[in-house]
């Protein structure tokens, strides 16, 4: 009996040494080999909006205390602005300036280099904005915005003036916003291709995702499902993979709209990413309190 149990022991360990050399573990197409994800810090009230400039340096806002932080690509962390209109998403338009949600006063933010504040949008005919969410700048100049009302402890009022939650467009170098799209619950995140041809926008409160194609003209269009997931914030890599956020981490899905990577973070609620450092190839995650880092194999869409 003792033979027969050694020579199926033996038998199974041969078995289970061939299945696992020629089965090995999945290899991630996106993440770098080995790589773990690193918390850069844990010193924040609640994190959003992460965006890279041109040489990598991260930008993301810390809401609550009212600053936008940068990541520098030499690893530093410094307050890049201390007054920052309570920001939430941020974005670079194509000169290099950077846009900022700012819904303390429900606006859109221009800030060059110098810190100089340009207020871009507060109002819509006339009546106030919900709230500035999450923003995109077209490779024309042209910036598209989400606008969903989320009740802000420091507003004074406590009612919409503007019924509708849409996304917004300004065209290059105007004043006057059009309605992008409306027929959304509670559009919040929002990306467009490096080509300037597709838009995608997140209904966070009605669990999907969709995908425009960006007319000529700036208007969208040709709306199609992507995906029944919403998202907090999102991103896109050189591959045209969209980066979903929210409580199960990140999820990535190819462009055809199938989910190819998961990322758990360790915190209850992933709010945007994005990509940076100095060749692009680093996930930053704003997730409640932290901002953490992921080495990848892609880079982020320029």
């Amino acid at each position: 009996m003792r033979s027969l149990l050694l020579l199926a022991s033996f038998t199974f360990l041969i078995f289970y040494k061939s299945f696992t050399q020629s089965n090995p573990k999945p290899i991630s197409e996106l993440i770098a080999d080995g790589a773990t994800l690193q918390q850069v810090s844990s010193k924040f009230t609640f994190t959003e909006g992460p965006t890279a400039d041109q040489q990598g340096n991260v930008y993301f806002t810390d809401q609550p205390n009212d600053q936008i932080m940068k990541w520098s690509t030499d690893g530093t962390l410094s307050v890049f602005m201390k007054g920052a209109g309570r920001a939430n998403g941020l974005y670079f338009d194509p000169e290099g300036r950077l846009l900022a949600c700012a819904d303390e006063q429900n606006e859109l933010w221009r800030i060059d280099e110098n810190k100089e504040v340009t207020i871009l949008v507060d109002n819509y005919r006339g009546k106030k904005l919900n709230g500035p969410n999450d923003v995109w700048a077209h490779p024309n100049g042209g910036i598209y915005f989400t606008d969903p009302f989320y009740k802000r402890d420091y507003w004074e009022r406590n009612e919409k003036e503007i019924e509708q939650e849409n996304v917004y467009y300004l065209p290059p170098n105007q004043s006057e916003l059009t309605v992008a799209a409306t027929d959304l619950v509670r559009p919040n995140g929002i990306v467009g291709t490096a080509d300037g041809n597709l838009l995608y926008v997140a209904d966070i409160n009605d669990s999907k995702t969709y995908r425009y194609q960006i007319k000529a003209d700036g208007n969208i269009g040709n709306r199609q499902l992507f995906v029944e997931m919403g998202s907090d914030g999102m991103t896109l890599d050189e591959r045209g993979n969209l980066y979903l956020t929210g409580k199960e981490g990140v999820t990535v899905f190819n462009p055809q709209g199938e989910q190819i990577e998961q990322i758990p973070v360790p915190e209850g609620w992933t709010a945007n990413v994005c990509f940076g450092g100095k060749d692009r190839k680093k996930l930053f995650i704003t997730a409640m309190k932290s901002l953490y880092i992921l080495d990848m194999k892609v880079r982020g869409m320029k």
